[in-house]
């Protein structure tokens, strides 16, 4: 059964266009299922470009190619996280495979993600936080100055990007206080954009933007169906 029954926009917080929460989305019992999971997964050191992040990550579906500037084919989506993939299309009453792409990411003490849209390949973006909360923090240019907005992510939570949230307001991390996990699914837009270039991306950074994007980052030089809806 679902943690919560409401609709997808019965608790929209007062920000984005296209923003929405939910809190308590899994259950604190699914959530240990989740990160000894995780925990077991190969993560490693999120790659922009020829920079590391604090971050550690491992992707399924699709991954993107920051040096490359290319979106790739990963592994599948693993049999433990189909049925919260599933319970999530459920929720936003999308169809069943929707979802395609997933990104487990851990971050130790101050890590965090620099201010970026996601990629244009992706389209609807459903963010699952586990173990602690963080601030959620959402720009949009307004003149010669910001409006700005942040969310506070809390553990079970669901947020989801939409409309003017997912591909006008920019989103970042601050470098969070204490260990946590989240879970990211993304839908695809149409496949002809799969492979498209970084010309075609939210976001193509040149080599002075990749630095300062990584130092956003956190980052370094490195040297040198079945079951669905039940977590298992």
């Amino acid at each position: 059964m679902l943690a919560s029954q409401r609709s997808l926009f019965a608790s929209e917080p007062p920000g984005p266009t296209g923003l929405s929460y939910e809190a308590e989305f899994v259950t604190r019992d699914e959530e240990q299922v989740l990160l000894a999971n995780i925990r077991s997964l190969p993560l490693a050191p999120f790659q922009f470009g020829a920079y590391e992040g604090k971050r550690r990550v491992v992707y399924f579906g699709h991954s993107y190619d920051f040096t490359q500037q290319r979106l790739e084919r990963a592994d599948a989506i693993p049999d433990w996280l189909r049925p919260l993939a599933s319970r999530i299309e459920d929720f936003a009453k999308l169809r069943q495979g929707s979802i395609a792409h997933a990104l487990v990411t851990e971050y130790d003490i101050g890590a965090g993600i620099g201010w970026h849209r996601d990629k244009k390949q992706f389209d609807k973006v459903f963010g699952l936080s586990l173990l602690s909360h963080c601030p959620f923090r959402f720009r949009r240019r307004a003149g010669a100055s910001w409006k700005r907005f942040t969310l506070d992510a809390r553990p079970r939570s669901l947020y989801v990007l939409d409309g003017e949230a997912r591909r006008v307001w920019e989103h970042s991390i601050a470098p969070v206080d204490s260990p946590r996990y989240s879970i990211t699914f993304r839908t695809m837009r149409p496949p002809a954009r799969f492979f498209s270039r970084a010309a075609n991306s939210s976001i193509a950074p040149s080599p002075q933007n990749q630095t300062r994007l990584a130092r956003g980052f956190g980052g370094r030089r490195p040297p040198g169906r079945s079951n669905r809806g039940r977590l298992q």
